[in-house]
């Protein structure tokens, strides 16, 4: 009887699996990348946990609020318009066409231009945590003073005005960098360039902290901000094996020199400042493995093991001068936004154009160690280009809030917290 039911059963579903396949439509690659969509959601979360561990108490709500705030109004933006804008009928190259505002003609069909073997949608809702996390990423330039109201229509701006744009240009069907060859695997230029330069615009802008370089301003919380880089580490390799948008060979090399990159990174920057500072710190390795995972994104499906091992090293030595560094230059970047996803992105995608291979990616391209200079010439290009849009366009941005809302809370605000002056409750009632 139970050899029956289950014959029956299996009977009535093979016109289903027929119609499945028909589509081009695999299941195992769906799967795969609806749980890389909640890795990388999660990343958000995990940043809200890393940047809240890093400031003061007083700001830890505020700052946790900032991320969880984006994926909010960034996912209702995506949907509303933002997705057609990044990924939607090209104009031009430059920009997408509002065909598929609303979600209008993205359904459970497969676009074959995007992703042949997924649902449309579930390519759109993996995009949507890409779009969610980046302006996220600036937040931490602007820790503890920027007023959240300000920071809630930035964010919606800064998304419609350059995420989206770049995002075009180089995932876009039609995108212009995309056509002259471009590389950016899972988001190097569009994700950390594009957000690291913005945070630094955003640093100078809004000003430094009160205190800062005056007075001892500490992480209040360093376990939650390590947790927090465990959060994002584990994220990451959906947010790179999952832009391969299939379970196949090329995910398990993205995934694999993610990780190489990561631990590459966080070893050296332990090492260094060891003979820095005379003691390496546990803020100091969750750092440089961020900085590594920022690093690796525009490389993971184009590299083999060893250039990224050579890449980690790369992410974890620059990022932790950039950090040292900033204190010369007088800017106060919060939470190191720009220092590990500004100068790691443009490593990044610097580090494609030497080393991608069409033997890893036969649909990349090859950089200088296989043979051809073509490729690094392209990626200058889209460091440069990406680098001064982003910058022109949140200074614009800003300024006109400065202009009209206001952008940093007042000096009493500032003193008390942001978590009580901007949001009425505090992260620890004891």
């Amino acid at each position: 009887m139970e050899k029956t039911i289950l014959f029956l059963i299996t009977f009535m579903l093979l016109p289903m699996n027929a119609h499945a396949q028909a589509d081009g439509i695999s299941a195992a690659d769906t799967g795969f990348l609806l749980i890389s969509s909640a890795l990388v959601m999660f990343m958000t979360i995990g940043l809200a946990m890393f940047y809240g561990g890093m400031v003061r108490r007083k700001n830890v709500l505020g700052t946790i609020m900032q991320s969880f705030a984006a994926i909010a109004v960034i996912s209702i933006q995506w949907v509303l318009f933002g997705y057609s804008l990044a990924f939607g009928p090209d104009l031009g190259g430059l920009i997408g066409s509002l065909d598929w505002a609303f979600l209008s003609g993205v359904g459970l069909e497969p676009n074959p231009d995007y992703a042949a073997t997924v649902p449309h949608l579930a390519f759109m809702i993996y995009q949507a945590m890409f779009a969610v996390i980046t302006p996220a990423l600036i937040s931490g330039a602007v820790a503890e003073r920027m007023k959240f109201s300000a920071y809630i229509i930035f964010t919606l701006l800064w998304s419609t005005l350059v995420y989206d744009p770049v995002a075009h240009w180089i995932w876009g069907k039609g995108g212009w960098l995309k056509e002259l060859g471009a590389l950016d695997f899972a988001g190097g230029a569009v994700v950390h360039i594009t957000s690291g330069i913005s945070a630094l615009v955003a640093a100078v802008m809004v000003g430094k902290r009160r205190g800062y370089m005056h007075e001892a301003i500490t992480p209040h919380n360093l376990p939650v901000t390590v947790l927090g880089a465990g959060m994002l580490w584990f994220g990451w390799f959906g947010f790179n094996a999952g832009s391969a948008l299939s379970s196949g060979t090329l995910s398990v090399m993205a995934f694999v020199v993610t990780h190489i990159s990561a631990v590459a990174a966080a070893t050296i920057w332990f090492l260094i400042e060891w003979m820095h500072r005379g003691r390496p710190t546990v803020f100091g390795i969750a750092t440089g493995a961020v900085a590594g995972l920022a690093t690796i994104t525009p490389a993971s499906g184009f590299v083999g093991p060893m250039p990224a091992m050579l890449i980690g090293l790369a992410s974890g030595a620059v990022c932790y001068l950039a950090l040292n560094f900033k204190s010369k230059l007088g800017y106060d970047d919060s939470l190191d936004a720009f220092g590990v996803h500004g100068v790691g992105g443009i490593i990044g995608i610097f580090a494609t154009g030497l080393f991608a291979s069409r033997l890893i990616n036969p649909a990349g391209a090859d950089g200088v160690f296989s043979g051809s200079y073509h490729l690094l010439l392209v990626q200058m290009l889209v460091i440069m280009i990406t680098a001064v849009y982003s910058f022109l366009m949140s200074y614009i941005i800003l300024k006109a809030l400065d202009m009209t809302v206001g952008i940093r809370v007042e000096d009493e605000s500032e003193m008390m917290g942001l978590d009580i002056s901007q949001h009425g409750e505090s992260g620890y009632t004891m």
